[in-house]
């Protein structure tokens, strides 16, 4: 079995202070130590997968179109540096539109990369800035790590070893 971190996007992987929905690339920013944590983690034999709740795309904010261009843009951005991105899972639903089985807190997209990858919960980590991403890690069975948004990220290489 393989091991993984899955990562929350906005406020986790990128700034979102200004913004809070992101689909633009000229509005997309990493946040600091995103390189230097994802590159290390890449190095201890993790998996890096995003899961993203996209909830602008069922309020028509934006489509899933401009999602994928924006995780076009951000996975280049981390080529360039060296960095490959394993999955990206994306839930373009809304609680307010429409029920859905794949929005956090749920855990079903971490669920289908567990599934896909071979990965195992009790050696694999959920980051992320919201109190339902800590939920969906936990209800995957994840060790979680809450971080303030938007902060830098070099701070989980300290738990994650």
């Amino acid at each position: 079995m393989r091991k993984a971190v899955f990562f929350d996007r906005d406020g986790t992987l990128n700034n979102n202070q200004d913004n809070y929905y992101i689909w633009k690339p000229e509005d997309f920013k990493l946040n600091p130590g995103v390189i230097e944590t994802l590159s290390e983690l890449k190095k201890q034999g993790y998996l890096l997968i995003v899961i993203t709740n996209q909830g602008g795309v069922a309020k028509e904010a934006y489509s899933l179109d401009e999602v994928e261009n924006l995780h076009h843009h951000m996975c280049l951005l981390l080529e360039k540096e060296g960095i490959h991105l394993d999955e990206i899972y994306v839930c373009p639903h809304h609680q307010e539109i429409e029920a859905c089985l794949c929005r956090k807190p749920l855990p079903l997209l971490i669920e289908k990369a567990i599934a896909r990858f071979d990965i195992d919960p009790k050696e694999s980590w959920l980051v992320g800035d919201s109190e339902r991403d800590v939920k969906a890690g936990e209800a995957a069975g994840l060790g979680t790590i809450y971080i303030e948004s938007n902060s830098d990220l070099r701070q989980v290489l300290e738990i994650i070893n």
